[in-house]
């Protein structure tokens, strides 16, 4: 039979910083060159009390077709809100002013795995949002192969996906989004779940991808410093804004002088 047949801290002022910018986000080239680009991006929500309370304040960032770019910044700095404004980028939610635009199609990655791998076998999973295109059953199966070998979940076609650790069902997660052609990666934090090997192995799944494709593009937000090796570009964020965005070491030294700042100013109460 054909397989493919069915398918409350206290608030602590921290001095300024001098910050460096990359010379990436500041290139001369066309907005075709970007596969994300926003300007003076704002988004507010509204309190219980009726108040705006602003989440991101004047960001800006461009981000060149074909990188990797990793963003971080302590919780409430926006990082995450700008993924979904990238959720914003992903379309999940409006900015109130400034200008965005992503290449289409975006796929958006969360994460933990389990809200989005759905379907009880892996190549099930990855077929199944090839539904609502008009595509023959061999080009499903092309899709579906083909995007699993990218992240190196080939062998694990017929696997029940409960069977799969969570880094693997993130890397199907991911087969899933390069199964409908899409041009820019918004990944969320995945590896907050994930022990060591399956953080290495879901960050490698990603580079590979970006290294056998000039047009796909990823932003992926994340709070592990040690991650920030494998960007292309690390940018830091701070009250909504876009601080800062360099190379791995200039970010790492701007971050860890941040928190040398902030626990001095801790021990000093």
């Amino acid at each position: 039979m054909n397989q493919w047949r069915n398918l409350g801290a206290p608030s602590i002022q921290l001095p300024t910083l001098p910050s460096l910018h990359s010379h990436l986000s500041r290139s001369s080239g066309t907005t075709e060159n970007f596969a994300i680009e926003c300007r003076n991006l704002s988004y507010s929500i509204a309190t219980r009390h009726g108040k705006l309370r602003p989440i991101l304040n004047d960001c800006s960032l461009s981000i060149p077709s074909g990188q990797l770019w990793m963003l971080l910044g302590p919780n409430g700095s926006g990082k995450s809100t700008l993924l979904k404004v990238g959720n914003i980028l992903a379309g999940l939610l409006n900015p109130n002013g400034g200008f965005l635009r992503v290449k289409k199609p975006r796929s958006f990655v969360f994460q933990n795995p389990d809200h989005q791998v759905v379907m009880p076998t892996v190549k099930d999973d990855v077929a199944f949002g090839l539904s609502r295109f008009n595509l023959t059953l061999e080009e499903i199966r092309s899709r579906v192969e083909k995007s699993l070998d990218a992240v190196g979940m080939y062998d694990y076609l017929q696997r029940p996906v409960q069977t799969l650790s969570g880094g693997q069902k993130q890397r199907v997660a991911i087969a899933g989004a390069l199964a409908e052609a899409c041009k820019v990666l918004l990944l969320d934090e995945l590896t907050t779940f994930l022990d060591e090997n399956d953080q290495v192995g879901v960050i490698e799944a990603v580079k590979s991808t970006l290294a056998n494709s000039n047009d796909i593009t990823a932003l992926w937000v994340t709070h592990r410093l040690e991650e920030l090796k494998y960007a292309d570009v690390a940018v830091y964020m701070e009250d909504g804004k876009v601080v800062m965005n360099g190379d791995a070491s200039s970010i790492m030294d701007f971050v860890k002088a941040r928190q040398a700042v902030y626990i001095e100013q801790i021990n000093s109460y």
